[in-house]
C-alpha cells in the first residue's frame, strides 16, 4: 500500500464458507486482544484493557465479526499475515468493507 492510498478495512465473518457459526463464541474478542497491541504512533490505549484501532470485534446483522485496517501491515507484515492466516486456516468468509463517499 502506498502512503497516497486510502486505507482498506475487511471484516472477518464468523461464519465459515460452508455457512456454519464459528466457535467459540468469544473468538472475535480473543483475537482482537491478542492483536491489541499493534497499534497506531502515538496511540495511548493500554492494550491490556483496550483493541487496537486496527484489530476490532464488530456485528453485522448478528454475525460475530473482526474489522482488520490495511494500516496493521504498516505496523507489522506479520500482525497482518496472522489475521489473514487465522481466517483462511479456520475457512472462515473475508469481505472487503466498501466506502461510501457522500461528497
Amino acid at each position: 500500500m502506498s502512503p497516497t492510498d486510502p486505507p482498506k478495512q475487511f471484516f472477518i465473518q464468523g461464519i465459515t464458507k460452508s455457512g456454519k457459526v464459528f466457535r467459540p463464541s468469544d473468538w472475535a474478542d480473543r483475537l482482537c486482544g491478542v492483536m491489541a497491541r499493534f497499534r497506531p504512533p502515538g496511540d495511548q490505549g493500554d492494550p491490556r484493557f483496550t483493541f487496537s484501532p486496527y484489530v476490532c470485534p464488530e456485528m453485522m446483522v448478528d454475525i460475530r465479526c473482526v474489522m482488520v485496517d490495511s494500516r496493521l501491515a504498516d505496523i507489522d507484515v506479520r500482525a497482518m499475515d496472522f489475521v489473514i492466516n487465522f481466517a483462511k486456516d479456520n475457512d472462515l468468509v473475508v469481505v472487503e468493507a466498501c466506502s461510501m463517499d457522500f461528497k
